[in-house]
């Protein structure tokens, strides 16, 4: 297997999370040692480890020093967090889902609500894009995404555009690095219900964030609803001794 060393290790990372998704390795089983897995897929044992690596970082391996490397117990809720800061549609992705954009409202104000500016450091009369969409997963509506963009961030964006990885717009424009994110919980309302088929008075997920570039200037604030039955917020502590 191991004919092209740079990258191999992805290749058996993706292998190994397919078989813990198709349940050959179960919930808390022990993986096979490097040894085993090496000579099972024909590379080198640094090769596993790396592969071995790659998914304890996306917190679906675990390894204990001196017993072994084991499966991370995992939620079938979709996890916001999992992989790091990702848009919808690559979250969706990392799930094999399908995933679908509405928009509902889009226009470009000179005026936000003071609490926004002062996240995005503006000025009253600066130019930003108000973007209401609503997101689904295999044809199933999951969150609706309530944001406000600094203009000059979106240069070519339109209605069309405004349908597609808004994540991907923006880093043409500025490298994305971290977002700050606060999560409570509320009751659905009328309109949520609407959109979200859910009833109303079942609990949803309030998120408030405000996402970074590398320089650490405010890039985007979102304001998003999610469907508390099919969506939770991903932060593993790990125990240090």
């Amino acid at each position: 297997m191991e004919t092209n060393k740079q990258g191999i290790y992805i290749e058996v990372a993706e292998q190994l999370h397919e078989r813990i998704q198709n349940e050959t390795y179960s919930a808390a089983q022990k993986l096979p040692s490097e040894y085993e897995l090496a000579k099972e897929f024909k590379v080198s044992r640094l090769t596993i480890r790396k592969a071995v690596d790659e998914l304890i970082k996306k917190d679906i391996l675990i390894k204990y020093k001196g017993k072994g490397t084991y499966i991370m117990t995992q939620q079938q809720k979709i996890q916001s967090g999992r992989g790091g800061l990702q848009g919808f549609t690559e979250a969706a992705e990392a799930y094999g889902l399908s995933s679908k954009t509405h928009v509902i409202e889009f226009e470009l104000v000179e005026s936000a609500p003071d609490s926004i500016l002062k996240a995005l450091e503006l000025s009253e009369g600066d130019k930003l894009y108000h973007v209401k969409r609503l997101r689904l997963a295999n044809d199933e509506p999951m969150t609706v995404e309530d944001m406000y963009i600094d203009e000059k961030y979106l240069p070519t964006i339109n209605q069309e555009l405004a349908s597609q990885s808004l994540f991907g717009l923006i880093e043409k424009e500025a490298d994305i690095a971290y977002s700050h994110q606060e999560v409570e919980a509320v009751l659905v309302n009328e309109e949520m219900s609407q959109l979200l088929d859910v009833s109303i008075g079942d609990p949803m997920l309030l998120v408030h964030s405000v996402t970074y570039s590398v320089t650490g200037k405010p890039l985007l604030h979102d304001t998003s609803y999610y469907r508390a039955d099919k969506y939770t917020f991903k932060n593993t502590l790990h125990r240090f001794k």
